[in-house]
C-alpha cells in the first residue's frame, strides 16, 4: 500500500529537490555521505562488542552503474534499516537517525566517560537534518532502498517517485547494510542533463571533489585495458575489463602528523589541488581542540595567480565538516588582505545550514579566522626577520595586495598591515620597512623621507634628493603607484610624519629660507610667471637643489604620481596637480635669467620655456609642444 510523506511532505520535498541544493551534483557526496554515517554506527556497535567480528577494515561503498536500466546505485555494508527505520527515517522528511545517534552517543560519554569518549571521537556522524537523502530526486525520477539491519533477518525496500508518497516491502539482501538505487532521469533539452551520470569518469571526479576523506573505501568497477590471451605479444590485441578501484583517498592529509607528512607530499598535494605548476613558498598547518576543534593545511603560493589582481578572482579556503567537502573557497575564513593563501579547513563542529552548502551561523567561522589570521601574520613575521631572501620573494608577488588592503577604507587595517610593508632605500639599496628605517634615523631628524617616480632609476637621479644624499639621510623611493597614498592615509608611522622630497618645504638646519630668496628675487620670479602664464601655479625659490637648476613640485593636494595614475584609471575625471616651478637661484642658469630679464627680456621669456619643459621632463609629465620646445633650445644656437 502506498503511504504519505508527513510533514507536510508534498510542499517540503518540492522545496527541497528545487530551492535548498544549489548544484545538482550535490546530490551523490549526501547519499555517500549517508552511507559512511551507516558504516559509523556499524563500527561504533563493533566496537562495544567484539562479538560481532567485524573490523574498521572490513567496511567499503560500493557503486555500481547500470547504463542498460539506468540506475545508479550506493552500497554500504552498515548499520542497515528495519521497516521502522525506513517509515521512520526516509518517511518523514527532516527526521535525522543520524542526530538521533549522535545525541545517544552523548549520553553514553557522560554516563561512561572514561571509556564511550574515546568511542565518540572514533566516529563522525556527517548527517544532522534528514533531508540529503531527498537530493536524490534533482537527478532521479524513481529511487529505491534496500535494506537490512544488523542482528535481523528480514530486508525491506522503500520505493518512491518523489512526493506522491511512497511504499515499503520486504526484499532480500544477504547480509546488514543499505542500497540506494537512484533511476537517472532522461536528459531535458539540456545535452547529458542527467547522461553525465552513468559514466564512470563525471562520478569519479565528484568522489574526489567532495568525498575524497570519507573514512572508508569508496570502490566502483572501472573500465581497464587488458592484453586478451592468446593474442600476438609482438601485436597485442587488447580487451576492456572492469576492476574495482578505490576513489578515495580516506586519510586527508592535513589530519596525519605534520612529522610524519614529507615536504614533497606537501607540494604534490599544493600543486594538484591548486593546479599550480610550482610548489608553495610556504606551508602552515594547524591543528585545534577546544571549543571549536579543527585542523588546516595553509599555503602562501610563490607565484602570483592567474587574474589575482582583477575583480575575476576569487580567494578562500576549501571547508571541509568531517572530511566532506563543503564549500569550495569560503572567503570568511581569511580576511582579504591575505586572501592569496590557498588551503583547506576541515572542522566536526560547524553549523551548516539544512542543505550543507552554507553556514548556518558564524561564530565558529570567525573564531577560525581570527586564529588563522594568527598563524599567517606569524608565518610573514618569521620570514621577514628571519628568511628576509623569502620574504622579498613573497613581497614581490604579494606586497600589493597588503598595500592595498592597508589603504583601503581609509586606513581600516593599516595598523595590522604598516609593518609587512617595504620600501626601496636610498642608503641601503635594497628593500627596507618602516621599522628598519625609523630604527636607523638620525637623532634630531624629525621626518621619513620619501620620493616617489615611475622607477628607481629615475627618483634616484631626481635633483630633489641630492641634498639629502649628500648628508646621509635616508630616502625611501616610492615607485609603486599607490605607494604616494601611504603617507595621506597613514600620517604617521611610530610618532614620525612622512615628508615629501619633491613636494615638501624641509628645513635642513642650514640656515637658507626659500621664503626669504623668493623675496629677494621678486622681480624674476613674477616676469617668470608672467612669461609661462597658467601653465604654472606658482613660481618660488627652492634650498633642495644643488647641482640642478629647477625642479617641479605640486604643494597640498594630488601629486604628480597621483596625476599619472588618475590619468591612466580615469582621464575623464581630469585630476592635475598643481605646478609650482621652484628654481635654484644659486645656480647659473637661474643668475643667466636674471640678467636676460633687464637686457633681453623676449631670450628670457625662452629661457623660461625651457626650464619649465626642463623641469617637465625631471618630473616625468609630458611636454605640451615637444616639436615648439626643440625649436626654443635650437633657436639659443
Amino acid at each position: 500500500m502506498k503511504k504519505k510523506f508527513k510533514a507536510e511532505s508534498q510542499r517540503l520535498l518540492d522545496l527541497m529537490i528545487n530551492s535548498i541544493y544549489t548544484h545538482k551534483e550535490i546530490f551523490l557526496r549526501e547519499i555517500i555521505s549517508n552511507a559512511s554515517d551507516a558504516i559509523d554506527k556499524m563500527c561504533y556497535l563493533a566496537l562495544t562488542d567484539p562479538s560481532i567480528g567485524m573490523s574498521r577494515k572490513d567496511f567499503e561503498i560500493i557503486l555500481t552503474l547500470d547504463k542498460e536500466n539506468r540506475t545508479l546505485t550506493v552500497s554500504d555494508n552498515g548499520i542497515g534499516m528495519n521497516e521502522e527505520d525506513l517509515e521512520k527515517n526516509l518517511g518523514t522528511i527532516a527526521f535525522s537517525g543520524s542526530k538521533k545517534f549522535s545525541e545517544e552517543i552523548e549520553k553514553a560519554d557522560k554516563e561512561k566517560a572514561d571509556t564511550a569518549a574515546s568511542l565518540a571521537d572514533q566516529v563522525d556522524i556527517i548527517g544532522q537534518f534528514g533531508v540529503g537523502f531527498y537530493s536524490a530526486f534533482m537527478v532521479a525520477d524513481k529511487v529505491e532502498v534496500v535494506s537490512r539491519k544488523y542482528g535481523e533477518d528480514k530486508a525491506y525496500r522503500w520505493i518512491s517517485e518523489g512526493a506522491g508518497g511512497y511504499t515499503i516491502e520486504e526484499a532480500e539482501r544477504d547480509s546488514q547494510g543499505t542500497d540506494v538505487i537512484m533511476h537517472i532521469r532522461e536528459d531535458g533539452e539540456e545535452k547529458d542533463e542527467f547522461s553525465q551520470y552513468m559514466r564512470e569518469y563525471p562520478i569519479y571526479k565528484l568522489v574526489k571533489k567532495y568525498s575524497d576523506y570519507i573514512r572508508f573505501p569508496i570502490k566502483m568497477l572501472m573500465p581497464q585495458p587488458k592484453i586478451k590471451e592468446g593474442s600476438d605479444p609482438e601485436n597485442p590485441e587488447f580487451e576492456e575489463v572492469f576492476e574495482y578501484e578505490v576513489f578515495n583517498s580516506m586519510v586527508p592529509l592535513w589530519q596525519r602528523k605534520r612529522a610524519e607528512v614529507t615536504r614533497e607530499e606537501y607540494e604534490e598535494f599544493y600543486k594538484q589541488t591548486f593546479q599550480d605548476e610550482l610548489p608553495p613558498l610556504e606551508t602552515m598547518t594547524v591543528s585545534v581542540e577546544g571549543m571549536v576543534s579543527y585542523d588546516a593545511l595553509m599555503f602562501i603560493p610563490e607565484q602570483v595567480p592567474y587574474k589575482y589582481y582583477s575583480d575575476d578572482f576569487s580567494g578562500g579556503l576549501q571547508l571541509y565538516s568531517s572530511g566532506v567537502l563543503i564549500m569550495d573557497k569560503c572567503k570568511e575564513l581569511l580576511p582579504e588582505y591575505f586572501n592569496f593563501v590557498k588551503g583547506v579547513v576541515d572542522s566536526p563542529d560547524l553549523s551548516l545550514n539544512i542543505s550543507r552548502e552554507m553556514l548556518q551561523h558564524d561564530r565558529q567561522v570567525k573564531l577560525i579566522s581570527k586564529n588563522l589570521e594568527k598563524k599567517i601574520r606569524g608565518k610573514l613575521e618569521e620570514l621577514r626577520d628571519k628568511d628576509r631572501e623569502k620574504y622579498e620573494k613573497f613581497y614581490k608577488s604579494f606586497g600589493r595586495q597588503l598595500k592595498l588592503c592597508a589603504l583601503d577604507d581609509f586606513g581600516k587595517y593599516k595598523e595590522e598591515l604598516q609593518d609587512f610593508l617595504m620600501f626601496y632605500s636610498s642608503t641601503e639599496n635594497k628593500l627596507v620597512t618602516l621599522a628598519e628605517y625609523v630604527d636607523r634615523m638620525k637623532e634630531d631628524q624629525e621626518y621619513i623621507y620619501y620620493a616617489a617616480g615611475d622607477s628607481l632609476d629615475a627618483v634616484d637621479k631626481m635633483p630633489q634628493t641630492e641634498i639629502l644624499k649628500e648628508r646621509g639621510i635616508e630616502i625611501l623611493y616610492f615607485t609603486d603607484n599607490t605607494d604616494e597614498f601611504i603617507p595621506d592615509m597613514f600620517r604617521k608611522y611610530r610618532e614620525k610624519s612622512f615628508m615629501s622630497v619633491i613636494d615638501g618645504d624641509f628645513d635642513l638646519g642650514d640656515g637658507k629660507n626659500d621664503e626669504k630668496m623668493t623675496e629677494t628675487f621678486k622681480d624674476t620670479f613674477d616676469f617668470v610667471k608672467e612669461a609661462l602664464g597658467d601653465k604654472v601655479d606658482v613660481v618660488k625659490a627652492t634650498t633642495k637643489l644643488r647641482t640642478h637648476p629647477v625642479c617641479l613640485s605640486s604643494g597640498d593636494g594630488i601629486t604628480f604620481e597621483m596625476e599619472k595614475y588618475f590619468t591612466a584609471v580615469n582621464p575623464d575625471l581630469g585630476m592635475k596637480a598643481k605646478r609650482i616651478l621652484e628654481l635654484n637661484v644659486d645656480h647659473a642658469a637661474f643668475l643667466a635669467l636674471d640678467r636676460a630679464r633687464l637686457d633681453d627680456p623676449e631670450r628670457a621669456k625662452k629661457m623660461c620655456e625651457v626650464l619649465f619643459n626642463q623641469a617637465l621632463l625631471i618630473a616625468g609629465l609630458p611636454i605640451n609642444d615637444p616639436s615648439g620646445y626643440t625649436d626654443i633650445v635650437c633657436s639659443f644656437f
